[in-house]
This record gives C-alpha cells, structure tokens and sequence, in this order.
C-alpha cells in the first residue's frame, strides 16, 4: 500500500501544492470583494475549482519544464521530477493536460473574461523560457491571472479596484521571488541562472527589493482609498507593509542570506494571504 500512496505523493508534489494553494486563496478572496462580501455562492464555488485546476496545471507545467534545472539546484534536486521520482517526466503530462483543459471548461462555463484570463495565465506561466527577469513580464500577467478569474466570475468589468488589486501583486513580487534568488545566489549561478537579479551585484537586487517594498506599501494604501475598503483593512496593510519595509531595509544593509530566506518566507504567508484576508473580512462588516 506505501507504493501507490507515495506515487501519488509524488503527482501532488508536481502541482505546487503550497503555491497552488496560495493562488487559489487570493482568487477566492477577490471574487468575495467582487460581490461585496455577498457574491452569489455558487459561481464562487465554481469559479475556486475553475482556479484551482487552472493554478496547478500551470504550476505543474513549469516544475515539467525547469525540471532539468531543478535537478542542478539543492534547494529543489528534491522535487518528484528533478528527482526522478517519477520517470520518465512525460508520464506526469496527462494529468496535467486533464487539469488545464478543465479549468479551462470551468471557466468558459463561468463567461469569456475567466476563460481569457485562464488561458492566458496559463500560456504566459509556461512560455518566456528565454528569461530576462522572473518577474515581469510573464510573473506579473501569471500573478494576477487567478485574482482576475475571481474577480470576473462575478464582476465581468475592469475597475480601479481590481486593477489596484493586480498592481498590488505586481509590486509585491519581487519581494517574494527576488528574496528567495539572493538567498540561494550561489545556487541559482551555479545552475546556470544569468537573469535578473543574477545579471547584478547583490547590493543593487536588495535596495531594489527595499524600495519596491516602499512602494508596496504604498499602492496598498492607496487601495484603501480607490477600492472602498474600511478601518480594518487600512490597519492591516499598514501594519504588514511596514514589516515588509523594515525587513527589506534592514535586508539591504545586511545582505543576510538568512534574513533574505526569511523575507521570502514571509512575503507568501503572513504578507499576500493575511491582505487579502484582511480584504475579506473588511467587506463583509461594512
């Protein structure tokens, strides 16, 4: 019985789960905002399983493709692929096949905006292989692909809120992807890494990171004013910008890999999941 529940394990391990998770959470939460905290249930439902499945097929797509440069790094040689856990890699391409072609049906069934912004995540999350940086343009548009499935599933219109919203997890990606690379530089150069924030010294990538993080604190404020949110919100994103802004500062000055290890940690959880939290419960005791 451990074979088949360790293989299963390892088909898991493929889809990011921790990621996933994360991405499917911050789609949920904005299509609760969308509705004003009163969404109608059902299309949120299905609009989670439509991200859901449309999240892990991506997230499975790139661990198929940066496979081979997994494989050369100690902080991922362990994945399923990388690892050869499972072999060949091509046996994990139905399953994840299966997953984006449902999201895909998912979100069709909800209206043509979810369905765009699924498919184009998707295409955007497994192209640009050729890297200039791993943020913008392809972590930007794939970052926000799931916060505009939410948000379109119930409210099919642009607004400055949700384009806020986006520009929130725009700002706040490097933070969270920049951090992890300055932690393991070694790692990523001896890999074969040349792209931003490999192509500079590691001084410049910090101070980039400190003042991105300013700024992050500042389109979350300003979100409060643009998107209608409350007291409870407006204290959340200043408490938790700061703590993004003193880490990052304090980051700059130290060029501690530890410390970088530790922003990265947490820019993910407590910082995106508690805002959009926060987000959340503000609408619905407005």
């Amino acid at each position: 019985m451990a074979k088949p529940i360790s293989s299963i394990s390892n088909y898991i391990n493929v889809l990011k789960p921790r990621e996933t998770g994360l991405l499917v959470f911050i789609g949920t939460a904005a299509a609760i905002i969308a509705g004003g905290g009163s969404p109608p249930w059902d299309t949120v439902l299905l609009a989670v399983f439509a991200i859901l499945f449309a999240s892990a097929a991506a997230n499975g797509l790139t661990n198929y493709l940066d496979r081979d440069l997994d494989s050369r790094m100690p902080r991922t040689h362990n994945r399923a692929l990388a690892a050869r856990r499972i072999y060949p890699a091509e046996k994990v391409l139905p399953l994840l096949i299966i997953l984006a072609l449902v999201g895909l049906i998912l979100s069709w069934l909800i209206n043509p905006y979810v369905f765009a912004s699924d498919l184009i995540g998707t295409l955007v999350a497994i192209s640009f292989r050729k890297k200039v940086t791993c943020v913008f343009p392809q972590g930007a548009i794939a970052g926000c692909a799931p916060v505009l499935m939410g948000w379109f599933a119930i409210q099919p219109e642009l607004s400055w809120q949700i384009g806020l919203i986006c520009l929130l997890i725009i700002v706040w990606l490097p933070s969270h992807v920049w951090g992890v690379m300055v932690a393991r530089r070694n790692e990523y150069l001896n890999a074969g890494i040349t792209f931003f924030p490999m192509s500079v010294q590691p001084a410049t990538a910090l101070n980039l990171m400190a003042a991105s993080s300013v700024v992050l604190l500042g389109v979350s404020i300003v979100l409060y004013f643009a998107g209608n949110f409350g007291w409870l919100y407006l204290a959340s994103s200043i408490i938790l910008g700061l703590i993004m802004v003193l880490s990052s500062i304090r980051l700059a000055k130290t060029a501690d890999s530890k410390g970088a290890w530790r922003l990265y940690k947490i820019s993910s959880f407590p910082y995106l999941g508690l805002l959009f939290l926060f987000m959340c419960l503000d609408v619905w005791l407005l």
